[in-house]
């Protein structure tokens, strides 16, 4: 019996609703955000700011401040320890736990059950209603759904209080009948010991008929590995014939695409980007043949965005979804059903398209080198790795870059550490094919790197086998929502990985 069949009509009604993000995205956002501050007008945030006054987006911004982690922190950690009406209405009980990318200091994102309904789970939702009207042929509901996922923790000892990965909350929240159709096991997927959970989860489910996979793409790989290690297959297709999608999203896909096109080779298989994050779920590639992705306009999601030419200047100047243009790089600003308000989610963006609008993640406001004035951004190293993979064959596992601001010989650079899953038969080639790249994707870097005289051509050091997994678990971000933080503005990361390294630990 053909159950996806019978499940696809479930969609349709959405697959319909969804056509108005071609031409009323504008609309359905004015919506949301007079949803978001009625909703939340009678809580203590409401009411120092005065949400009753609110009538429009020129009142909101107006009584709103733009805000970091720090400006709302101390509210949220009132809310951890159990004051309700504080950002958002009643009491919230669970939150998603974020290192960032930049630095070792945990956020603790909160995570309302209006948010869990109206953001995260309609996301996860509307990925499999637009996945299922771009495929008719279909068949992932008559198998499992693999959904990898993190781990949970007591939030401040206050009963049925939880804090942890956003994957492991989902998890937890997740309607029962949904757990009819995914593996692993609930007590394997919520494991903490991330080593432990991927061979646990391997053995649990290569005998099962897995069809769809959900996770991010370096954790899942990982997985699959240790799916192919236990069988002694070949190919994936030859333990889950019947695999046709990965749900892929918290890292770019780019260094990862290679590796799972070799490892899986049928030509049934489908790769879907989705963007969601710890403080809510923003975008789903709508279209197989365009990498960009939709902006989700009609979740408990309010957006903004700050030029990035005036992202960190006294008095930047926000815009909602209306007021953007193509191809300029937008910071992203949210206020979410979960009670963050105005807040720098510290994304970068860029729309390649605004009827409907569609963007491409570009980056991070901190994840950037501009040390020397190139402002290189994680857009541009993805790019510029995978002309260089492209050219010489090689695969990258895993990077990380930073300046080095004067060496002996008083020289500048910038310097990449990278992980080769297949290295190149000449690094000097690869070095100069990627430093070549980046200068056609970027001026300012094209412009500094101009007879040397400011920025060297850049250095590769490649990494030893499993350094960044061995950096993470020293860290203790092994597996989860952790990622390894691309490009550094200083060298704090890449002397810790280089020690690492020298160690052989």
């Amino acid at each position: 019996m053909n159950i996806t069949g019978i499940v696809r009509n479930v969609f349709l009604p959405r697959q319909k609703e969804l056509e108005r993000h071609i031409n009323g995205a504008e609309t359905l956002q004015q919506n949301v955000l007079q949803h978001l501050v009625t909703r939340a007008g009678n809580t203590e945030y409401g009411r120092n700011h005065l949400f009753g006054t609110i009538h429009n987006y020129d009142d909101f911004a107006r009584n709103i401040p733009i805000n970091t982690y720090e400006e709302l922190k101390g509210d949220i950690d009132r809310m951890r320890h159990g004051e309700r009406d504080i950002l958002w209405p009643g009491r919230v009980k669970w939150y998603a736990k974020s290192s960032g990318t930049t630095n070792d200091k945990s956020k603790f994102i909160p995570v309302s059950a209006d948010g869990l309904r109206d953001t995260h789970y309609k996301g996860g939702k509307d990925a499999v209603a637009i996945y299922l009207d771009n495929n008719p042929k279909s068949r992932m509901f008559d198998g499992k759904g693999l959904i990898l996922g993190g781990s949970h923790s007591p939030n401040c000892n206050l009963a049925d209080s939880l804090v942890g990965d956003l994957s492991a909350i989902l998890i937890e929240n997740i309607t029962p009948l949904v757990n009819l159709v995914r593996v692993p096991q609930k007590q394997t997927a919520l494991l903490s010991d991330f080593e432990v959970k991927r061979d646990r989860i391997a053995r649990e489910t290569m005998g099962r008929n897995v069809t769809n996979l959900s996770g991010v793409p370096s954790w899942m790989l990982s997985v699959l590995t240790r799916v192919m290690e236990l069988t002694g297959k070949t190919h994936l297709e030859e333990v889950w014939p019947n695999l046709e999608v990965f749900f892929h999203g918290g890292v770019a896909f780019t260094p990862y695409r290679k590796q799972y096109e070799q490892l899986i080779t049928s030509p049934r298989m489908h790769y879907m980007e989705t963007y969601n994050a710890s403080e809510g779920f923003f975008g789903l590639q709508n279209d197989p043949q365009d990498k960009s992705m939709l902006l989700m306009s009609d979740y408990g999601v309010f957006y903004e965005f700050i030029p990035m030419d005036e992202f960190g200047t006294d008095n930047p100047t926000a815009v909602p979804l209306w007021g953007v243009e193509t191809g300029r790089n937008y910071a992203m600003v949210i206020s979410t059903s979960c009670g963050l308000w105005r807040y720098v989610l510290g994304d970068t963006v860029s729309f390649t398209s605004v009827n409907p609008y569609k963007f491409v993640i570009t980056g991070r406001t901190k994840s950037f080198i501009n040390a020397f004035g190139e402002e290189l951004i994680v857009d541009n190293a993805e790019q510029g790795l995978a002309h260089a993979c492209s050219e010489t064959g090689a695969e990258v596992l895993e990077y990380t870059a930073a300046p080095v601001f004067m060496d002996g010989n008083a020289k500048c650079r910038h310097q990449w550490l990278i992980e080769f899953a297949r290295r190149p038969d000449n690094i000097g080639r690869f070095a100069s094919l990627l430093d070549k790249r980046l200068q056609e994707l970027n001026s300012d870097y094209e412009a500094k790197r101009y007879k040397n005289i400011t920025l060297q051509h850049l250095e590769i050091v490649e990494a030893r086998p499993n350094l960044f997994n061995d950096w993470l678990k020293m860290k203790g971000k092994l597996g989860g929502q952790h990622k390894i933080p691309r490009l550094n503005n200083n060298r704090d990361i890449m002397e810790q990985m280089l020690r690492l390294m020298e160690m052989g630990i």
